[in-house]
């Protein structure tokens, strides 16, 4: 019975990988790009432009009705029943100084998207490789499997006739089930990276899909990087540009309130005893350049122009750690590209070599079976640090293109 369920699992998985979607690399960044982190930046962007058509909305105004100078007597012979009205009118300069601050949020907002995008991209891309490095795995572990079944069937056969010993039959066998806890440990990461492209694209976590195992290298390594391009290409570099732009408006609206503020009040008095009706209107204007009251302004001010410099100091350091981390990231592929020219060119023939002459010992009864499963798994070693190497070169060329921002 125990048969038949492993049996059955086993068409199940089959039969869901055979309906599985194949996603290429760009229909996953087409789908990142739509995760629900990078659409609240959007919300948010469009609140604030929405704040900002009120910004140039005056006070409310102001209306009052009551007595006015009446004494005090039942039936008075003087004073007024009076209603009034005021309204503070802001001055111009200071409404278009605070509408500009509030448009320019919305594009700091923009370019906290395009920094949250470009990181999302790049996880992205990560797993992806990740996934692609993982499934050359599985295929590598399913070319051994192959030889040590065919080496193991050679072997019963040979024990049959007394050519070969049983201890050599069990270390074949103990190396085949070794490689079960290997191919599975395989698919239990290639899940998981399953999981992570799946929550990155907004789908059910649990959705099943294929990758396109087929990657580009670039040749980043020939590539000079000067701090003008890397400013016109980073986010985080644009991001700190808005908010220098942010604070020079927010300079303009401090600065502002240097102007005046203008106000209208009119009233009129409806008099008591037969006196006649008056009224009243009066024009007021605000003070702000005295000294008790422009301290604030002023202090804004100098406390801007720091922030200000912050920013940019703030700007040349990232752009200085941009281009050490890309010059290292360069020398890194050039390395790892090495390396792996060294294991497709010398190693892993080699290994070949020395594998092919022990089965062909083995075939002409010159040699054993434990030389043959050494060659075999050496092999395999050496082909899985192989595609390590591939892995960790992948890894920095999506750190480059993360840095670079060159998606």
């Amino acid at each position: 019975m125990k048969k038949y369920q492993i049996i059955l699992t086993a068409m199940l998985c089959v039969a869901s990988f055979a309906k599985a979607q194949r996603l290429p690399l760009d229909s996953v960044l087409a789908r990142v790009r739509t995760n629900p982190a990078l659409m609240a930046y959007d919300a948010k962007a469009s609140a604030q432009e929405a704040y900002a058509t009120g910004a140039k909305s005056l006070d409310a105004p102001k209306v009052s009705a009551g007595q006015y100078q009446v004494p005090y007597q039942l039936s008075p012979n003087g004073g007024a029943f009076m209603i009034q009205a005021e309204q503070m009118f802001t001055n111009p300069a200071k409404l278009k100084a605070k509408e500009d601050y509030m448009k320019g949020l919305s594009k700091v907002t923009a370019t906290d998207k395009n920094y949250l995008k470009n990181q999302l991209i790049a996880q992205a891309k990560q797993y992806y490789y990740e996934r692609v490095v993982l499934e050359k795995k599985l295929a590598l572990l399913q070319h051994t499997q192959d030889l040590l079944e065919y080496m193991l069937k050679d072997a019963n056969i040979r024990l049959t006739y007394g050519k070969e010993k049983l201890p050599n039959i069990y270390k074949a066998k103990a190396e085949l089930f070794e490689l079960d806890n290997t191919r599975e440990q395989l698919n239990n990461e290639i899940s998981q990276k399953n999981i992570m492209l799946n929550t990155l694209m907004n789908r059910e976590k649990q959705a099943v899909f294929l990758v396109d195992t087929i990657y580009v290298l670039k040749e980043y390594e020939t590539i000079i990087t000067d701090t003008a391009t890397l400013a016109n290409a980073r986010s985080d570099i644009k991001g700190i540009n808005r908010n220098i732009d942010l604070q020079q408006l927010n300079a303009q609206m401090e600065y502002a309130k240097r102007k005046p503020d203008f106000g209208i009040q009119a009233g009129h008095m409806q008099s008591y005893g037969g006196m006649a009706n008056q009224y009243l209107l009066m024009g007021s204007v605000t003070i702000p350049i005295v000294p008790w009251a422009s301290k604030e302004y002023k202090a804004n001010l100098k406390g801007i122009r720091y922030e200000l410099e912050e920013l940019q100091q703030k700007k040349l350091d990232i752009l200085n750690q941009a281009q050490g981390q890309l010059a290292g990231m360069r020398t890194d592929m050039s390395s790892k590209k090495r390396q792996l020219k060294n294991y497709e060119q010398n190693i892993i023939p080699a290994l070949q070599n020395g594998y092919k002459t022990a089965l062909l010992a083995y075939d002409q009864n010159t040699g054993d079976l434990p030389s043959v499963l050494d060659g075999i798994k050496s092999l395999q070693l050496i082909r899985m640090e192989a595609l390590d190497r591939l892995q960790e070169l992948l890894t920095l060329q999506v750190a480059y293109e993360r840095e670079n921002e060159s998606n």
